[in-house]
């Protein structure tokens, strides 16, 4: 066997590892050196993704979904769990597959952490804060979540991996990191991704009529994926463990409408703005307090939104062809399958 002579090169499993953010992480670690196992049930995720890695002999693919027992006959020394779907249209598709991803799934990450002695960092969200009453949000507040209403399968699934990750830590059988990751945009977002960057900046390119719900007077703030995979990797390295979620995001808030203008601003299109009513439990207001990661990590964002929002239009405008004759990510079945697997 070949001994490994580079001293932090690290094992590391990115479970989502195909997706959106996870194939940017990928990407940051393998940079580094690192050796990656990429994680990834294509429900969401793309092969495309990684495809530049794919004969790297540091990197190797494994098809699998999380709710499903996870067996790595290598030691590995960080889990990285991105697996979710994390836009509305895609984690409603099949939210029952949604819930079970979440906790199920996140179950059997850290089971394999015990095991094999590895850190675990949990790619949480900010819809754990649901339709906040406090603003901006900090970690110590503790939410305003319809825990029946269409989103619950994905906010109540964070919400209840986030504990299962503290009651690891607290017991001493993990070393958990939990980040509450804030809008998030960039390339390699699926056109039909759902979430209003892309939406956006698809219509416009397409001429199409750009779909604003609500008033648009709701607002978000935008983190370029560079500088989320920056925070996350600032988060599972950081000693010690901080022992408490910390939020990761850009605090630059922006209405809506501020968004949809500065897209047509960017892209020469014709598109015109229409109104539809705002979908059941959309948060009025989003903006990330980022003191805690300030303070213990160092980290803050770098990319501003005007100068992330052109990469991000570019990239779909050489990719909407390829993005757009992909599949639908399957729904029902899937989730069947791998309830009836974790059951048997």
């Amino acid at each position: 066997m070949k001994i490994d002579t580079i001293p932090h090169r690290k094992t590391i499993l990115v479970a989502g590892g195909a997706g959106f953010l996870g194939s940017h992480l990928c990407d940051a670690l393998m940079g580094e050196g690192h050796h990656v196992i990429c994680l990834d049930s294509f429900l969401t995720g793309r092969p495309q993704n990684t495809l530049p890695l794919k004969n790297h002999p540091r990197f190797e693919m494994i098809e699998q979904d999380i709710c499903l027992p996870i067996e790595i006959d290598r030691p590995i020394d960080q889990i990285y769990n991105l697996a979710c779907p994390a836009s509305p249209p895609h984690y409603q598709a099949d939210p029952i597959h949604t819930m079970m991803t979440s906790v199920a799934g996140t179950g059997n990450l850290l089971r394999l952490a015990e095991r094999h002695g590895a850190r675990l960092l949990q790619a949480s969200t900010s819809e754990v804060y649901g339709d906040p009453q406090e603003h901006p949000q900090r970690e110590n507040y503790w939410g305003h979540v319809n825990c029946t209403g269409p989103r619950a399968c994905y906010d109540e699934g964070k919400r209840a991996a986030e504990a299962l990750c503290f009651d690891e830590l607290r017991s001493g059988a993990v070393d958990v990191r939990v980040a509450r990751i804030f809008n998030t945009y960039g390339p390699r977002m699926r056109a039909d991704d759902g979430r209003i960057v892309s939406n956006l900046i698809v219509q416009a390119l397409r001429n199409a009529p750009m779909t604003i719900y609500g008033t648009g007077t709701q607002t978000r703030s935008f983190c370029y994926v560079s500088d989320l995979v920056a925070g996350l990797m600032a988060l599972m390295n950081v000693e010690p463990n901080p022992e408490m979620p910390v939020n990761l995001g850009n605090p630059g808030e922006f209405t809506i409408a501020e968004l949809a203008e500065m897209v047509i601003a960017m892209v020469p299109t014709t598109s015109s703005i229409v109104y539809e009513p705002l979908p059941i439990d959309d948060p009025q207001r989003r903006r990330p307090d980022i003191t805690r990661a300030r303070t213990i990590l160092g980290w803050e964002p770098k990319v501003p939104l005007a100068e992330g929002l052109p990469a991000t239009i570019a990239w779909f405008a050489a990719n909407l062809a390829e993005s757009e004759a992909l599949p639908p990510p399957p729904a029902t079945r899937r989730a069947r399958r791998t309830i009836e697997g974790v059951a048997g």
